[in-house]
């Protein structure tokens, strides 16, 4: 490996996640490409789909012209518009043909990896993201890899991969939608903290904090009076942040004290699909 150091962790964890993609879907037959999976609106092509498009977009491969149809239920916003765009252009594509895609989109980004130069703090723009640091991104890449991994492993009913490298990297980068979701999308109150109190696999204690101006910053400190109080493990944490589990299903999973009215503006605001 000849990337900086400081990128190797999500190069490694990306790595081994995409490619756990490429083993499930390698022996697919017709009617399993069509599964649901609970991205909403998604089939197991349609994910496999947007994986292939997010590392093809970061090879830097120009995007797909391509008019969406109007019946798309789950399109719903301008960023949902362009995912969707690389995975409506594929969803008439044969398995061989997706795995073929798959498998050669694989091999060029491991390629690309392998030939990287830059580091960590090198800031790159991405059309979403906006500009960020280079080890941000990988991240990023990595976390979203593996949420749709752990996506296939469910609609295919194949034991998902909790602990792995990929699973900490995620980890941190659903961590960081909290702040928005808690103090902006949900408006919890000025001087409020609410905790996240993770078990499982992954076992974390997580404080969303909203200061006097209304902004939200999480830690790891305990907080001695939040006013919600969310206890759920793992699994359930990263299908609710990530949109999977939304509304009563949502609710049945997670233990709630406090503030019933916040807690779900928290959970509905979580429900923008990842």
């Amino acid at each position: 490996m000849t990337v900086h150091p400081s990128l190797q962790p999500s190069v490694e964890a990306w790595t081994q996640s995409i490619e756990s993609i490429s083993e499930l879907v390698a022996s697919l037959v017709d009617g399993e490409w069509n599964r649901p999976t609970e991205r909403v609106g998604w089939s197991v092509r349609d994910v496999v789909s947007h994986v292939i498009g997010g590392e093809c977009e970061a090879l830097g491969d120009p995007r797909p012209i391509h008019t969406l149809p109007r019946d798309l239920y789950h399109v719903t916003d301008e960023t949902s518009r362009y995912h969707e765009v690389q995975v409506d252009v594929r969803r008439h594509h044969t398995g061989p043909e997706m795995t073929s895609e798959l498998e050669y989109t694989i091999i060029r980004r491991s390629r690309h990896l392998r030939n990287e130069r830059r580091n960590a703090s090198d800031v790159i723009s991405h059309p979403l993201h906006g500009k960020l640091p280079l080890g941000q991104y990988l991240q990023i890449r990595a976390a979203d890899v593996w949420v749709h991994e752990q996506d296939l492993r469910r609609a295919l009913g194949k034991t998902t991969t909790l602990d792995t490298p990929a699973a900490l990297i995620a980890r941190d980068v659903l961590l960081q939608r909290l702040p928005e979701v808690v103090a902006e999308r949900a408006q919890a109150p000025a001087k409020s903290a609410v905790v996240f109190d993770v078990g499982g696999p992954v076992e974390f204690l997580r404080t969303v904090r909203v200061d006097e101006q209304g902004n939200g910053s999480v830690d790891s400190s305990p907080s001695l009076g939040p006013v919600v109080t969310f206890t759920l493990d793992w699994e359930t944490f990263t299908r609710v942040v990530t949109g999977r589990l939304r509304g009563r299903r949502a609710a049945e999973k997670v233990k709630v004290e406090g503030e019933r009215a916040l807690a779900d503006r928290i959970l509905a605001a979580l429900a923008t699909p990842w």
